[in-house]
């Protein structure tokens, strides 16, 4: 039977004493937060010294003003963003250094990849996993898309004895010692299949830094520069990995293609795009929730109505974008998959989307997908109650009221009363 679980302590958590000793190590840490220090620190541990074009150092030292500039943070948290810069910075100079030893690796396409377009906590991740049990089909896990190449020296199996699949799993176990309910809303095991918006990292672009750290300057910055040449980035890093290992289709997910469905199109004009539909009000509720457990590792206090206003804000630029540019993307390459229906049946719903993409469901295939969800029930790590109303005084039926536009335009039930 699955164990409900309630935060109760989201406002003013109750640490354990792994967590009191993590902050405690927070504060003996020492950060450089400046640009000079992330760089330096990323060719040390490369030994490379050509980051590419300079255009990234101005997105850099946004985010280091910013987040260097916030008092509300942890000590821990701080050193954590600077371990997060700096390997961003070091993928940047290994990405670099493989494209100039095998240019021919950047002449292939990436062809006909399958993505996953969708509101964060609306199932695109159980969809991503789903379909990526697919062997037929090249995916990126938790352990690559955080190092996509090996550093220099280091041995390369691409499996679980690779360091890099190592340090990820070593990353997880102190994660489930800090924050052990994370298993329960969204795991992030090395083998995981995680979103390419990582490969955006390294160009120091994409919303992700947004779910690190409150940064409403780095928002406001991504919401008026066109993200095409970070799309492309990101194609091309695909384009290297696929080189190094097969196969050469993808199947790819991200929440943010939602407001740059345009630019997701551009780049990859044969994609079947998937978009997920949720209510949005189930979607902040969830979002908020996990948010605010993570934050008592990261900030000195937990504002809980900025998090609901936040990101209430966040979703809805989310879905008016999708509802604005869903019109003009063609028919036979998209198709829409209301959450409702995906959780009744997710191998009928499967079997629509690879009608769509003009793929056969095999039996191979169907194999793996049915081992895949027998190894993956829902609630194995346990069910968060996730309550809206009690633990962050707001009225459900409220919030909805600012998505009419929203269930006006597809097919989306309320979940939550």
């Amino acid at each position: 039977m699955t164990t409900a679980i309630h935060i109760d302590d989201l406002a003013h958590p109750e640490l354990n004493p792994a967590q009191r000793a993590a902050l405690a190590y927070g504060e003996a840490q020492t950060v450089d937060f400046t640009e000079a220090a992330v760089l330096a620190a990323a060719r040390d541990r490369t030994g490379l010294e050509d980051f590419g074009p300079d255009d990234f150092r101005e997105r850099l030292q946004l985010l280091l003003d910013e987040w260097g500039t916030d008092t509300g943070m942890t000590a821990l948290q701080r050193s954590n963003l600077f371990g997060y810069l700096v390997r961003y910075a070091s993928n940047r100079l290994l990405i670099r250094d493989f494209a100039r030893r095998h240019p021919q690796a950047l002449e292939q396409p990436v062809r006909r990849p399958l993505i996953v377009a969708g509101l964060p906590r609306s199932g695109t991740t159980h969809l991503l996993n789903l379909l990526a049990a697919d062997r037929r089909f090249r995916s990126l896990p938790l352990w690559e898309s955080y190092e996509p190449l090996p550093l220099p020296g280091e041995p390369v199996t691409d499996d679980s004895s690779d360091p890099r699949y190592q340090r990820c799993a070593a990353q997880w176990e102190g994660m489930q010692q800090t924050t052990p309910l994370l298993a329960a809303m969204h795991p992030m095991n090395p083998d995981h299949i995680h979103e390419e918006l990582e490969l955006m990292g390294p160009d120091f672009a994409s919303y992700n830094f947004e779910w690190l750290s409150p940064s409403p300057r780095w928002r406001d910055h991504y919401y008026t520069h066109d993200q095409g040449p970070h799309y492309r980035y990101m194609r091309d890093v695909l384009k290297l990995l696929q080189w190094r290992k097969g196969p050469d289709r993808w199947v790819l997910k991200c929440p943010q293609h939602l407001e740059q469905l345009p630019v997701l199109r551009e780049v990859f004009p044969d994609a079947t795009i998937v978009i997920t539909h949720r209510d949005p009000v189930a979607v902040i509720q969830s979002a908020v929730t996990m948010i605010a457990y993570g934050q008592r590792m990261n900030r000195q206090r937990i504002d809980l109505p900025a998090l609901v206003d936040y990101w209430s804000d966040r979703v809805e630029h989310l879905l008016r974008a999708c509802v604005r540019d869903r019109p003009q993307q063609p028919e036979a390459r998209t198709i829409d998959v209301p959450f409702h229906e995906f959780m009744a049946d997710d191998m009928a719903m499967v079997e629509k989307i690879y009608a769509r993409a003009g793929t056969d469901l095999d039996i191979q295939a169907r194999e793996d997908m049915q081992a895949f969800i027998v190894d993956h029930p829902r609630g194995k790590e346990g069910r968060i109650r996730y309550r809206l109303q009690e633990d962050f005084g707001v009225d459900p039926a409220a919030l909805r009221e600012r998505f009419g536009f929203y269930f006006e335009r597809f097919d989306v039930r309320p979940e939550v009363r």
